[in-house]
């Protein structure tokens, strides 16, 4: 699957079918993010089984306020609904397919822990 462009409206539902999601934060000025998308769409043309996704953050101010996006391009990455990485800066194929790899490697029964521990830790000191 090639890149998908995705709006505020589309991203939970995005999350949710998609077993691996990867974004990227962008916007037409910025010439990083000109250097950097054909790198994204080559990698999203080797992985079809991963969802390479696309935010204008110009005509979505309002998803990458949410997302905390304070500089472009950024690049996140979701598996399982929870964020597992989250890095402003072009990359380039190598490291791309890397993280790709690294992503589809994850043990997610330790991070779904980790997750429920570190939401824990905020009930337990306020008792």
């Amino acid at each position: 699957m090639a890149t998908v462009d995705i709006t505020e409206a589309d991203f939970p539902q995005t999350l949710e079918d998609n077993e691996i999601v990867l974004v990227d934060f962008w916007a037409e000025w910025c010439g990083p993010c000109k250097q950097f998308a054909p790198v994204y769409e080559k990698v999203s043309e080797e992985n079809p089984d991963i969802t390479f996704a696309k935010v204008d953050t110009e005509a979505e101010r309002s998803l990458a306020a949410a997302a905390g996006i304070s500089s472009i391009p950024t690049l996140m990455a979701f598996r399982q609904k929870v964020l597992v990485y989250a890095q402003p800066g072009a990359v380039g194929a190598p490291q791309l397919t890397e993280l790709v790899e690294a992503v589809k490697a994850l043990d997610m029964d330790e991070v779904h822990a980790k997750v429920a521990a570190q939401e824990a830790e905020p009930e337990q000191q306020g008792q």
